[in-house]
């Protein structure tokens, strides 16, 4: 018996089923991952080389066209380019759409091992373009009117707390910092205290990496017991850098703050945040490869509550929320959806009359696309503008093949047949016509 005339002769067996369908299809679409743009391996590598101090001549030669050799003989390999810029080298290898890029990043990097490059070159490193490693979430943490002091205590502060607090969310892959003052100690030298001493800069930066270190000294084994035993000699306050010998002489001690002038600074800045018209620190927050977006983005704005706390000067606000786009297009293609099925059943009531072929597309709609989260869930496909637009077209894929199967069986119906008859014969006449063009689209 075909599936037609089981359709029409079993009708509790096939609302059975399409519960069925339904409950899993529910299931499915609560373990669906939301997510901006479908995983894309993009078949490009990077292979970024630095060789501080060199001319873009010098990079080309040394570093680039080595490079270029080694890696060219790859399997899949499209296209290989080079920029080649002061102090560093960027190889750009394009592959062909399909390839393995994991076994391709292997094979690159088995190649530029085999390569002798000068050696005050870092090593190479490789970068793979994603759309996907955007971060999800910017938050800004400011406080007004800042002066240096503050910008550098609140660099301080998003470093050794907010960034640990964050990224032990679940879902947080990494924290990365921008805008504000790093602190660091700047040893300001008094060359003539120096010359006079027969010293030198260098002289004293091995004397301060020689006394700020932490070393174990071994172990004490003292009765059933066994301890370890470690030299703790790491500087804690600018006193303790400053009193540092570094001359000594049958008479003399020479202590570093009696050379030099030590000051709490803070680094050579390189970049600026600024929210509006005050400077900030940004926050950019990354999530793990198979985490829900907007999940992670719902997670880390109600820890803005707990992180801000009361009392407090500074304050993180969001200024950048991919999850909220995210949703907006999953509204908008629901609204969409359910705008077309109203307006299909409108234009299918006026053309037929009768509320009865009316109300079987209002179940059949939602019926497909809740089967489709289903097949999605088990396919490992996310929610995202790729697959709810297929969503949105399929919609009125469904429509289309729902008012030829009711126009026909209307027909049937206009010859005299029974309600039954009509219906097996009507969707059998055009079922091939429907299943083409399905299977086409």
């Amino acid at each position: 018996m075909s599936i037609i005339k089981t359709s029409v002769n079993r009708p509790v067996t096939v609302w059975m089923f399409m519960f069925a369908v339904i409950l899993f299809g529910m299931v499915g679409f609560s373990r669906l991952a939301v997510k901006l743009l479908p995983d894309l391996s993009y078949p490009t590598i990077t292979i970024r080389t630095q060789y501080i101090g060199a001319a873009p001549v010098e990079v080309e030669q040394l570093v680039s066209k080595p490079i270029e050799e080694s890696a060219g003989i790859v399997k899949g390999l499209r296209k290989i380019s080079s920029i080649s810029r002061s102090g560093m080298s960027d190889v750009v290898l394009e592959f062909e759409w399909g390839t393995d890029m994991d076994m391709a990043s292997l094979d690159v990097r088995e190649k530029i091992d085999t390569i002798e490059l000068p050696l005050d070159v870092k090593k190479p490193l490789l970068l793979r373009f994603n759309p996907n490693l955007d971060p999800i979430v910017r938050l800004a943490l400011s406080v007004p009117d800042a002066s240096d002091t503050e910008l550098k205590q609140m660099r301080t502060y998003a470093e050794e707390e907010l960034k640990r607090q964050l990224e032990s969310l679940t879902g947080v892959a990494a924290v990365r910092l921008s805008g504000g003052l790093q602190q660091e100690v700047h040893i300001q030298l008094n060359q003539e205290k120096l010359t006079q001493l027969n010293l030198n800069a260098a002289l004293i930066r091995n004397r301060i990496a020689e006394e700020n270190i932490n070393l174990s000294a071994g172990k004490v084994i003292q009765g059933d017991k066994e301890y370890l035993v470690r030299t703790l000699n790491q500087f804690n306050s600018l006193d303790e850098l400053g009193q540092i010998v570094v001359y000594r002489d049958a008479q003399t001690l020479v202590r570093l703050f009696e050379v030099a002038e030590i000051v709490d600074a803070h680094k050579e800045r390189n970049d600026i945040t600024r929210i509006g018209d005050q400077e900030s620190i940004e926050l950019a927050i990354y999530k793990e490869g198979d985490a829900n977006t907007v999940a992670v983005a719902r997670k880390v704005t109600a820890a803005l509550d707990t992180l801000n706390g009361e009392g407090s000067k500074s304050e993180l606000e969001v200024i950048y929320d991919q999850s909220e786009f995210i949703e907006s297009a999953v509204s908008e293609v629901t609204s969409a959806a359910l705008l077309g099925s109203l307006l299909s059943m409108l234009i299918i009531y006026l053309f037929l009359r009768d509320i009865i072929p009316t109300l079987i597309i209002s179940i059949s709609i939602p019926f497909s696309v809740i089967a489709t989260f289903n097949m999605m869930y088990f396919a490992d496909i996310s929610l995202n503008i790729m697959s709810l637009g297929g969503i949105a077209l399929a919609v009125g894929l469904l429509v289309d093949n729902a008012i030829v199967v009711l126009e026909n069986i209307d027909r049937c119906r206009s010859l005299g047949m029974n309600k039954l008859d009509a219906a097996v014969t009507g969707t059998k006449e055009v079922a091939g016509a429907i299943f083409a063009s399905t299977l086409t689209h």
